[in-house]
């Protein structure tokens, strides 16, 4: 189960019993991303490409990789596309850090530059998909989402 690290930021860590080689496609891949977060994703992970999901069907974040440094560590940009939300695409930052440990890896999520109202509901959220993460990468069915809107799921 990911805990809450910081209060300033969204900090979570969790241990997955993987190798980091098998985690960090985990957030370069669309079609490993889309296992346990999101209905579709289109990813180009290098310095400047487009990270963008369809996270429920209704809600899509989208940013740009800043940094991807093959199974250590992912940065990008993120934000919610659509008028007047108070994190819009590209205004805040999420690190991904992979620590092997032993059989498995801590994968430490920082995500900063976030308003201090949208701190609650994006731990909220990196709780919901982080423990569906640790499922997909060790093997397991996380099952279906029940975030994704069913009506949604052809947009």
């Amino acid at each position: 189960m990911a805990r809450p690290v910081k209060s300033d930021v969204v900090e979570l860590k969790v241990r997955i019993i993987a190798r980091p080689e098998t985690i960090f496609p985990f957030f370069t891949d669309p079609g490993k991303m889309v296992l346990w977060k999101g209905i579709s994703a289109e990813l180009d992970p290098r310095p400047g490409g487009i990270y963008r999901c369809n996270v429920t069907g209704g809600e899509i974040a989208r940013g740009a990789y800043l940094e991807v440094t093959p199974y250590t560590r992912v940065v990008f940009t993120w934000g919610w596309e659509g008028e007047g939300n108070p994190v819009p695409p590209g205004s805040s930052t999420v690190e991904i850090t992979l620590i092997p440990d032993g059989d498995g890896t801590i994968v430490r999520l920082r995500h900063m530059d976030l308003p201090k109202a949208a701190r609650a509901p994006h731990t909220e959220g990196w709780n919901h998909f982080l423990p569906r993460l640790a499922a997909t990468a060790e093997g397991r069915d996380p099952g279906p989402d029940p975030w994704v809107s069913r009506d949604k799921m052809g947009s």
